[in-house]
């Protein structure tokens, strides 16, 4: 068991839910901050416990995690926000991905009805009462952030708000909640809180800070929560992330690693491509190679996997695994143009077993290849001095088997 800064952990991941919400929804920045934001500075004024303030502000964070999935297996497309929302099948998702995460106070169902009205006329049709109290505020803070532009202080836009929440009191939002937000958006700071570059400061100025014990399996169902938002972003990313998981960890179990390093390394897999939520779907389904400026946007998708992931304390093993996975020994990889002298075995590893699933799964312009012409691909980078040779060797000797 290990302590872990759940505080550190969700700021970071919450960049990625950012970026990814922004690309598919068109939310505006940092959507999920101001949610988490604003829903803090609300409980505090419903005298909420710090516990359940901190639940709270996770829930709001993680809000929409089940988007992407819903998105994937739905025939909607992504034509406009109310449309995206209009899916009731992402609150279901999104309560279940959440379901292993270590809360503080055990909230059920709260995301589950994140778009319940007040009134009943939300997705399920549950009234008053009946809605967690923590899915009220977040409904109604979130409500605001996607009718509004809340960054624009000025008086009349602070008026507009006011008198949307005063009009929707009793029907769609709890008149409790609306009553608090009126006394809060009375203060000064809470409007120039909510500007994208004092947003963060104001959330961790506002929120108190917990550590809790957890093992690296635990660390490990809440990290494949966000590994579930990658390979949901695209059908032809849909297994890419689970896939590789289990490779390395086949891989790790042959190398006989002891089990704490082998979640470590499953962690690393899972968040290796949470960059990729800042790539457009239009180039990770492109149906052909990729121009100069497309694979220039590509590349950037390692360098916000380590951007989201340098500030977890206990993760500086894992997040250069799941980072590095592009480098390559002779320096012409990506982000930082590494060399084999500064990359590690588990880093050297990662890249080639993230290779070998991309060659072996299909993609837009392409079926997916045998493990023959694989590791035949991966052998001509072996002799240009661009992967491991002797791992190469190894992925050929246990996946050949299969």
């Amino acid at each position: 068991m290990i302590m872990f800064n759940l505080n550190s952990f969700l700021m970071s991941v919450s960049l990625a839910l950012d970026l990814v919400e922004k690309e598919i929804l068109g939310t505006k920045d940092f959507h999920s901050k101001r949610v988490a934001y604003m829903a803090l500075r609300l409980s505090q004024f419903l005298n909420l416990t710090p516990q359940e303030s901190f639940d709270l502000v996770s829930l709001a964070i993680m809000h929409d995690n089940g988007l992407t999935e819903a998105l994937l297996k739905s025939d909607m497309s992504q034509e406009n926000f109310f449309q995206m929302e209009t899916i009731h099948e992402h609150c279901i998702i999104g309560e279940k991905n959440t379901k292993n995460f270590p809360f503080l106070t055990a909230p059920t169902n709260v995301i589950l009805y994140h778009h319940e009205a007040y009134d009943g006329s939300g997705f399920f049709g549950k009234k008053g009462d009946e809605i967690p109290f923590m899915s009220q505020i977040i409904a109604f803070v979130d409500a605001l952030d996607t009718q509004f532009y809340l960054m624009d202080d000025c008086l009349e836009n602070k008026k507009r708000v006011c008198e949307y929440a005063k009009q929707h009191s009793g029907t769609y939002f709890n008149p409790k909640i609306v009553d608090a937000f009126l006394k809060l958006a009375d203060t000064t700071a809470f409007w120039l809180d909510l500007d994208t570059f004092v947003l963060v400061d104001a959330i961790k100025e506002h929120l108190e800070e917990f550590e809790v014990k957890l093992s690296w399996e635990d660390i490990f169902v809440m990290s494949n929560v966000f590994s579930k938002i990658i390979d949901s972003k695209s059908t032809f990313t849909a297994q890419h992330t689970s896939e590789l998981i289990e490779k390395v960890e086949t891989m790790a179990k042959f190398y006989q690693f002891d089990k704490e390093k082998i979640l470590k390394l499953k962690i690393a897999a899972a968040l290796h491509d949470l960059g990729k939520l800042v790539v457009p779907n239009d180039i990770l389904e492109k149906n052909g190679a990729l121009d100069d400026e497309e694979f220039n946007t590509i590349q950037s998708h390692t360098y916000f996997t380590h951007v989201t992931l340098k500030n977890v304390g206990v993760f500086s093993d894992i997040e250069k695994w799941a980072f590095q996975h592009h480098e390559k020994l002779d320096g012409s990889g990506y982000p930082y143009g590494l060399n084999g002298d500064e990359l590690s075995f588990e880093s050297r590893m990662m890249g080639c077993l993230d290779i070998y699933q991309a060659i072996t799964e299909i993609r837009p312009y392409r079926d997916s290849l045998s493990h023959e012409k694989a590791i035949s691909i991966m052998d001509e980078m072996v002799l240009s001095n661009k992967i491991d040779k002797n791992i190469t060797n190894d992925i050929n000797l246990v996946f050949g088997k299969r």
